[in-house]
């Protein structure tokens, strides 16, 4: 049994009624809201593993949904949608979101994502220190906060993974394929799109000035690196 909960926001009460019982069947525990309203008001009152949420909601739409709970919460959040295109994709995860599931979808790729969401990316214990300085901008990864003077941001759990995973490659190239692979799991490796938009949310918070990257680069036609030292 996962025993991990899920809050599950669809205004379609057959889709909830559907996904309920594939994912209780799995070990899994489960809330749902038919709202935008109505998840900011479950996350205000419960703590969730995870949030499955619909893009295409009356109301309080889907991705300023995702904005808000991101706003507040490091929940990894999951978007399913009936649109596919890489535009849509960019939107959703910009807004904050984890991962992207185009309708329909299968209940074993459900669960696929599911586990790569709540999954953490192993890590050598000794490669690492618990901090690391980017010039005057430090991260501490144990707190999943940045600092840069006296004022502090946080840190989403995938963007702590991506950042450790290339801090822990002392200033190497790591391709795209590698860090998908690793940050969201082995059935990833083709989903640019999910970096592009990681890398320019990470170059907000550690960069000075993120359109002119000092520390967080791109290797063109690769993948990215870091240029860091260590701070113990």
């Amino acid at each position: 049994m996962n025993m991990a909960s899920i809050l599950v926001v669809d205004d379609d009460p057959q889709i909830r009624r559907v996904m309920r019982v594939a994912l209780v069947a799995s070990g899994y525990i489960v809330s749902d809201a038919r709202s935008g309203e109505g998840a900011l008001e479950a996350l205000r009152k419960n703590k969730y593993d995870l949030v499955l949420l619909d893009m295409n909601m009356p109301g309080l739409g889907g991705l300023e949904t995702c904005r808000l709970i991101r706003a507040s919460s490091d929940v990894p959040i999951i978007v399913l949608t009936v649109r596919n295109a890489e535009n849509d994709k960019v939107e959703a995860l910009d807004a904050g979101a984890d991962d992207y599931v185009t309708k329909p979808f299968g209940t074993p790729e459900l669960l696929a994502r599911i586990r790569a969401a709540l999954r953490r990316s192993p890590f050598p214990p000794n490669n690492l220190s618990e901090s690391i300085a980017l010039g005057e901008v430090v991260v501490n990864f144990n707190s999943r906060r940045v600092r840069k003077g006296t004022n502090e941001v946080p840190l989403t759990p995938k963007e702590v993974d991506l950042l450790r995973y290339l801090a822990a490659h002392g200033n190497a190239p790591v391709s795209h394929t590698k860090l998908l692979q690793t940050v969201w799991g082995p059935d990833y490796g083709d989903e640019v799109e999910y970096l592009r938009v990681f890398v320019n949310r990470l170059r907000k918070k550690i960069e000075l000035d993120p359109s002119s990257p000092r520390h967080l680069l791109t290797v063109p036609r690769y993948g990215y690196q870091l240029q860091v030292s260590l701070k113990r």
